[in-house]
């Protein structure tokens, strides 16, 4: 079982920055590639950014690539996703999600990969 914990979403204005972070649990966190999703009201969860194993193995959605970026800290169990240039478009409820299962490579981007989720955290992008 891995638990994970969201933090960091808030009120911001256009243009401005947030970095989300999320402790996970479990011993081999360190082999997990790990994601973050969003959902927006009336929306399915969309994928954001993933990461492998390894800190250059990061995967990003074309509507976040150039402003958001994913990294991890394996001894502390976390990873963050810091949120730059933020448009009105990326409100919504971020989740942290975990794929134990990851044997390597690229991570996924599909959220049925991802087998433990957060219980997520709100960011409103106001214009």
């Amino acid at each position: 079982q891995v638990q994970l914990v969201e933090s960091g979403g808030e009120l911001v204005q256009a243009g401005g920055s947030l970095r989300l972070s999320c402790e996970a649990s479990g011993r081999t966190f360190s082999r997990y590639a790990m994601g973050w999703f969003r959902q927006a009201p009336g929306e399915e969860p969309e994928f954001v950014a993933a990461i492998g194993w390894r800190a250059d193995y990061t995967h990003y959605a074309d509507s976040v690539k150039g402003r958001f970026t994913i990294s991890r800290d394996n001894a502390k169990n976390t990873v963050s996703l810091q949120m730059n240039s933020l448009k009105p478009e990326d409100t919504a409820i971020y989740y942290c999600t975990a794929d134990p299962g990851f044997s390597g490579g690229y991570p996924p981007s599909l959220s049925t990969d991802y087998d433990y989720w957060g219980l997520g955290t709100q960011v409103t992008v106001s214009s």
